[in-house]
């Protein structure tokens, strides 16, 4: 294939995609917990700002330091976190 057929393709597949593919700002309304094996991640409550979803609350899990009013970059927003069933935390014994 000639390279410039190759990209001809490449700029229609660019075209192609969706809103979801790309990068969807979301602000933290709440942190709701700790989770993962050793509470290494965080589960907020998110708010979408921009794409399909617009407007959609949404739990997800964060790695890293993150507080409320926080934006974060989603690259997706379909798939929403599963609900934290343990009350006991990591480094919380009672």
């Amino acid at each position: 294939m000639a390279p410039k057929e190759q990209q001809k393709q490449q700029t229609q597949k660019k075209e192609k995609m969706t809103i979801s593919e790309t990068a969807v700002p979301a602000v933290v309304e709440a942190i709701i917990g700790r989770t993962g094996f050793r509470g290494e991640v965080t589960q907020v409550k998110t708010k979408v700002l921009e794409g399909r979803n617009k407007g959609r609350s949404m739990r997800r899990n964060v790695k890293g330091s993150v507080r409320v009013n926080d934006v974060l970059m989603l690259r997706e927003t379909e798939i929403e976190a599963r609900k934290i069933r343990s009350k006991v935390t990591k480094g919380t014994y009672t």
